[in-house]
């Protein structure tokens, strides 16, 4: 019964598949891509009208492509269009290209604005050089435009630093404090690989401190303080860096401490310490000379004890050998005895400082 019941069920299925109408399948795959179609004209349809409008024509395929990549088309066009209504002609590749490298394609192409409107040359690949020679310095590629058309003023030192003053030392050693400010003006042709504000704050700092330094007198700086502008102008300081140096100006200009006189000072100090360590050394050895002369003082005066022990035994051989007599030995006896009174007598007088003494 159920091998008979099994053939007629599949006979049942192929006849049902026989009589389905496949378009219906077809309508719904074909509405699905309308309605993708759809989604997208309307999710880039007012990007794409605003870009017709302002003449400045994309693709749906290329707003496609962007979305695929990741990049941001209202912010592409509307370079775009910024670009082209200044008279600029920059292609929606070159901006997606340098916006997916990192950089900021809006100041980029306001940067090239303002160049063109300041009679400045400048190139888009050299835009999006600076502009990615930038990044992380708190500037950009506008800044750099700007401070090409306005100079920008740097004070020497830099407050930043904690310094207020360039101090130097003129020849007299009287200390001499300035302050300047440096009126600088972008180079773009050596803004990629030139020095920033350090280097000219640095160079200028050194060239003051060797003016100051040259000077016979801080008085000459005193009277005469365009000096030391024109000679930091003539040095060329702003050579490798992304600079022209178009005036130094002098701001302030101090005396500060006699430094000579304080280094004569702590020169007489240390010439008075090395003296007094001298004068020590000295004293040192004349002790030491004075206790080796005491030394050899006390050997002699025991040598001397040493051979007037060897006296009687002198005399008892020489009288043992009768070389000499008792009546010798007694004369003797009264010579040291009278040697020992005279020297009695003559040391009262000595001590109280008797006139018959001498």
């Amino acid at each position: 019964m159920q091998q008979i019941i099994l053939p007629q069920l599949f006979a049942n299925a192929a006849a049902e598949a026989g009589s389905f109408d496949w378009k219906i399948i077809l309508w719904v795959g074909l509405g699905l891509v309308v309605l993708l179609v759809l989604v997208f004209f309307l999710s880039f349809a007012g990007t794409w009208l605003r870009a017709l409008a302002a003449r400045a024509h994309v693709s749906f395929w290329q707003l496609l492509g962007m979305s695929l990549r990741r990049v941001p088309a209202d912010l592409v066009v509307s370079a775009r269009i910024t670009a082209i209504k200044a008279g600029l002609q920059v292609d929606t590749d070159e901006l997606e290209g340098h916006h997916l490298a990192g950089g900021n394609i809006v100041a980029t192409v306001k940067a090239l604005i303002a160049a063109e409107k300041a009679g400045i040359p400048l190139s888009w690949e050299k835009a999006c050089a600076i502009d990615l020679s930038t990044r992380g310095t708190g500037k950009s590629v506008l800044d750099a435009v700007h401070a090409a058309v306005n100079p920008q003023v740097i004070d020497c030192p830099d407050p930043r630093s904690g310094r207020t003053s360039v101090d130097g030392v003129a020849k007299d050693g009287i200390q001499v404090k300035v302050k300047t400010r440096v009126t600088v003006r972008t180079s773009l042709d050596r803004f990629i690989r030139g020095a920033q504000e350090e280097t000219i704050v640095a160079r200028v700092g050194e060239g003051i401190v060797s003016t100051i330094g040259g000077a016979d007198s801080y008085k000459t700086i005193l009277e005469n303080p365009e000096n030391i502008s024109k000679t930091v102008l003539a040095r060329h300081l702003d050579a490798g860096t992304a600079f022209d140096i178009i005036s130094i100006d002098i701001a302030d200009v101090e005396v500060g401490r006699n430094v000579g006189a304080e280094l004569q000072a702590h020169q007489a100090e240390a010439d008075k310490n090395t003296a007094q360590a001298q004068a020590e050394a000295r004293r040192a050895a004349a002790v030491a000379a004075e206790q080796e002369n005491r030394a050899k003082e006390r050997k002699m005066r025991a040598l001397v004890v040493e051979h007037e022990a060897q006296v009687p035994l002198a005399i008892a051989d020489a009288l043992r050998l009768g070389r000499l007599g008792v009546l010798d030995v007694e004369r003797l006896e009264n010579l040291k005895a009278d040697t020992r009174m005279r020297a009695g007598l003559v040391a009262p007088a000595k001590a109280s400082g008797d006139p018959g003494f001498e």
